[in-house]
């Protein structure tokens, strides 16, 4: 056991360095899953848990005691930001982040400010605590992409087709650029926030950028997320960049400048390494559904993903997406020692 994160295993994997293992921690382990989580939720709406220090601390530790994962994720939302600065909106049980005024015209796009450090003071309070009690264990800072932003924040919630976002991106795209050009701004000083507070790594979600093709994100996506990572990248944290649906776009999410580019499962490990191309580490890429699967073919799928990994240069164990509500702890607690012993070297 190392004293200090920066030897842990989750950091030398994603800077592509020797492990003893490979390192694991599952996107949304900290929450829904677990019993103590709910128990601890109940009747707390989720943005108050969220602005809550003693209450992140706590369920950001959760996972890391019951699974022994090899990083903790800062319990958060992307919408936090968002909120912090002003936005009206709210996270509906069942349905997600709901904005009360849908950000459609030029004056609703100026009225977005910065964020600045005192507006999440929670978020510094509770990264602080975290590494404190972490010790060895790195903690990940994150914060939802620009494009993800702006669709909850265009659509007024949740889309399947994300019509009026892309009515913008296409018929509108001075006022696209406008209000990419705010949320990549927000998103970056949100992301200071946690490694200035003590954060060892970040990923950025771009949760529903799968919806657009490789053209369009090259044009109105790529410039955004490509800021964030060079604005983040004297401060020598592992930056880790995840999507969904976002086989297409892999060559894309690795020219943006992540260290570290995280890919669902809908594409195979040892394939995504080739479309992301040398000098990048991945992380990935289980279907979360497996895990609702008896344990001989979650076994089977883990060992899979960990032979077409072995020859790519740094590997981190993940979920292809986030753990799914109705997920066994005990499968999680099973497939972490599963892949750090089948692993080991």
């Amino acid at each position: 056991m190392t004293s200090e994160p920066a030897d842990s295993a989750f950091l030398r994997a994603c800077r592509r360095r020797p492990v003893s293992h490979t390192p694991v921690w599952f996107m949304r382990q900290a929450g829904r899953s677990l019993p103590e989580y709910r128990a601890l939720r109940e009747g707390v709406p989720m943005l108050t848990a969220c602005a809550t220090p003693e209450l992140v601390v706590e369920i950001t530790m959760q996972p890391v005691r019951r699974y022994g994962v090899d990083a903790a994720i800062l319990f958060s939302d992307i919408v936090v930001p968002l909120k912090a600065i002003g936005v009206d909106l709210d996270i509906k049980p069942g349905v997600g982040p709901v904005v009360a005024a849908p950000i459609r015209d030029a004056e609703a796009v100026k009225a977005l400010r910065p964020i600045e450090p005192d507006d999440v003071s929670y978020v510094t309070e509770a990264v602080r605590a975290l590494t404190g009690e972490l010790g060895a264990t790195p903690l990940i800072g994150f914060a939802g992409a620009p494009f993800t932003l702006a669709s909850y924040l265009i659509e007024g919630g949740p889309s399947k087709n994300h019509d009026h976002t892309k009515a913008m991106m296409y018929g509108e795209p001075e006022l696209w650029h406008a209000l990419m050009d705010r949320l990549t701004e927000i998103t970056l000083g949100f992301l200071r926030v946690q490694l200035a507070a003590g954060a060892s790594a970040v990923q950025l979600f771009d949760s529903w950028v799968g919806a657009v093709s490789p053209d369009d994100y090259r044009e109105f996506v790529l410039p955004y997320t490509s800021r964030i990572f060079a604005g983040l990248a004297g401060l020598g944290a592992p930056r880790i960049h995840f999507g969904v649906g976002t086989g297409e776009l892999l060559g894309l999410l690795g020219e943006a400048g992540a260290d570290v580019v995280g890919v669902d499962w809908r594409v195979p490990l040892d394939e995504a390494a080739l479309r992301v191309g040398p000098g990048k580490a991945l992380q990935g890429n289980l279907d979360p559904a497996i895990l609702l699967a008896p344990w001989e073919v979650v076994e089977r799928r883990a060992g899979d993903i960990l032979a077409r990994a072995a020859k790519i240069e740094g590997h981190v164990f993940n979920l292809g997406h986030g753990v799914l509500p109705g997920t066994d702890p005990d499968q999680l607690a099973r497939l972490t020692d599963f892949v750090h012993e089948v692993s080991a070297r």
